[in-house]
Parts: structure tokens; sequence; C-alpha cells
């Protein structure tokens, strides 16, 4: 029971939080309007407030006071969140460019793992462990001899990863703060098993659940029809749920599955881009919610079938071993993939006929 008081809290203050905000957030102009903001992925009518990582945040972080040691990791943690969260209402408000952000998400999880909250092992899904921290490459930057460990590498570009493909995730109402309400939970029901056994273990699963309560929280006023967006400043919980995920052990492997429809969607979206010559960084409207909206399904619709996948997937993740979870993964890229260039290609056709 006392695992629920950290998500209970944080679901009370996000929701009292979120639509209290709603008044400053107006007033500061983080509002999106598809008169004067044209964007490929547009789907609302009206003007819609999108600062929505602002209550989410503060949400957590005033439970978080409550419930986490004030240890240099954590602090340093919810620091690299703010600077997440400071660039993201900028970004809200003046639309800059997804290059900077991108060197923002780099700062941020440098920040992270710098305060020690990184990859020291992952394990062998054929047997053993790999510890990563043990794995030193040497780089040579601008005349200066580095040593880095292999462990930090590997955060460092996980903790970018999940922020910008659950940026990618958000484009339906309702269904970003619905997977990462699941993904929080799964990697919360997981550190349990490894609770006490670190410095880290007892603030992974307390953390998990306020991002997990914070989520819900924002979720009355996201679903569809959304009275506010989580907007780019959402991307701070997207770095606290990334943190939490290598928090206490790695738990990698659960946080691809569980959150395998956008993660996969995001990478046959790269691909997608990359091929075309286009940068990956800039926006089109082909991620896989927009292929189901093309197809006449409703957005509430859509947010509940990714919601229900990434339930599904949680509760595989936490009864899995490690080599049956690197399967499911395979098949979980099989089928996403195969799914996305089957959508991918009923459109083109269709296109093509109404060309003609």
């Amino acid at each position: 029971m006392i695992i629920l008081y950290p998500f209970i809290i944080a679901f009370i203050i996000t929701a009292l939080l979120t639509p209290l905000s709603l008044v400053v957030i107006k007033k500061m102009g983080l509002v999106d309007d598809p008169k004067l903001h044209k964007h490929p992925a547009m789907l609302h009518k009206k003007p819609t407030p999108r600062g929505g990582g602002i209550p989410l945040f503060i949400g957590i972080v005033i439970t978080s006071i409550f419930f986490l040691p004030k240890t240099s990791a954590v602090i340093a943690l919810f620091v690299a969140g703010s600077i997440t969260l400071l660039i993201g209402v900028i970004d809200d408000k003046y639309d800059i460019s997804p290059y900077l952000r991108f060197l923002a998400n780099i700062a941020a999880a440098l920040i992270v793992v710098t305060a020690g909250i990184t990859v020291p092992f992952i394990t062998n899904p054929f047997g053993g462990i790999l510890y990563l921290n043990s794995i030193i490459l040497p780089i040579d930057f601008l005349g200066l001899h580095l040593s880095i460990a292999l462990s930090d590498v590997v955060a460092v570009l996980w903790i970018i990863w999940v922020m910008n493909m659950l940026n990618w995730s958000k484009g339906v109402d309702g269904q970003m703060p619905g997977i990462v309400a699941i993904s929080a939970v799964t990697i919360g029901l997981l550190s349990l098993r490894f609770a006490g056994s670190d410095s880290f273990s007892r603030v992974s699963v307390d953390l998990s659940f306020i991002i997990a309560g914070a989520s819900l929280g924002f979720l009355i006023f996201n679903f569809h029809p959304a009275k506010i967006f989580p907007g780019y400043g959402a991307t701070a919980v997207y770095l606290l749920l990334s943190a939490v995920s290598i928090l206490s052990g790695a738990k990698l492997a659960t946080a691809i599955l569980v959150m395998g429809v956008p993660m996969m969607d995001g990478l046959f979206t790269i691909l997608r881009r990359l091929l075309a010559g286009r940068s990956p960084f800039w926006h089109d409207k082909k991620h896989l919610h927009h292929l189901l909206l093309s197809f006449g399904i409703g957005q509430r619709h859509i947010a509940l079938f990714y919601w229900i996948i990434s339930a599904i997937l949680g509760t595989l993740a936490l009864v899995l071993s490690s080599k049956e979870k690197l399967f499911a993964i395979i098949m979980l890229l099989i089928v996403v993939g195969g799914t996305l260039l089957f959508l991918h290609r009923i459109l083109k056709n269709s296109y093509d006929k109404d060309r003609l």
C-alpha cells in the first residue's frame, strides 16, 4: 500500500494544478492556434493551450519533495528536467529549431549521466551479464584524449532516444500520458524486486509511481477533446521516465517492450525520413497514429489502442525471462514494422488511384 501514496498524491496535485495553470499558460501565450501555427501533423481546429508540461512536471517535483531523498543524483535529475522544461516552454512559445532542442536534450542527458545515473550492465539474454562499465572507449575530441565508459555512452543515447521517441507519441489526445503512465507503473513494479539492493532502488520505485500518478492526473484534461496539450515542455517527464528505467539495475528490455509500439514507430520514422533524403528532425504526418486516423479511426480509439497494447506488453515484460523478452522485441519489430509498411502501401495506392 505504501507505494500507492506517491501515486495518489502525484495524481491529486497534478489534477488540481492543470486546470489552475491554464490561466497562467494562456497569459504566457502558450496557445497552439491552427490558423497561426502551420504544422503538418496538426489535428485540432481551435486554439488550445500547449504548455501542459508545466503542471505535469511541477506535480512530479512537488510530490518528489516528500518522497525522494535529496541526494546529488536526484537533484541533478530534476535540474536536468528543469532545463528541459525551460527549453520546451520556449519552443511551445516560439517554435525554436529542432536542432537546438536536440542539443538541449544532449546537455540534459549528460547532466543525468554525470550524476551517476548510468547503465552499468545489461543482462545477456543467452546467459550471464555484460558489464558495460568495464568497457572503456578511447575518444579524441578537439585534441583531447578522453576515456569514456561504454555504460555512460549507452545511458546518454538511451535518454536522448526516449525523450525524442515519446515526443513523437503525442500525436492524438491522451496518447502520450497513457503510455507514460503504463510504462512507469511497469518499471515501478519491476523495480520493487530490487528495492533495498542499492541507493537508487527506492528512488526508482517511488519516482516511477509519481510519474504514473502525475500522468494520469494530466490525462483527465488531455483526453479527447483535449483542454490542454503536453507541448514540448513534457520532454522533462520523458527524461525522468528514461532515468527510472535504468535506475537500480538496467531494465532496458522491459522499457523497450512496454513502449514497444512508439519505439518501433520512432525507429521506422527515422529510417523512412533518411531513406527519403530528409532530416529525421522535421515533422510529417506519417506516424502510426496518423495512418490510423487516415482510415477513419477516432482519436479516442487510437489512444485506447496504444494503452491496451502497452498494458499487454507491460504485463508480458513482468513475467518473461531475458531471452523471452528478446524474442518478444524481435516479434514486435516485425509486426509493427510490417503493419507500417502495409498501411503506407495502402495509402500510396489509394493516393495514386485518386490522382488517376
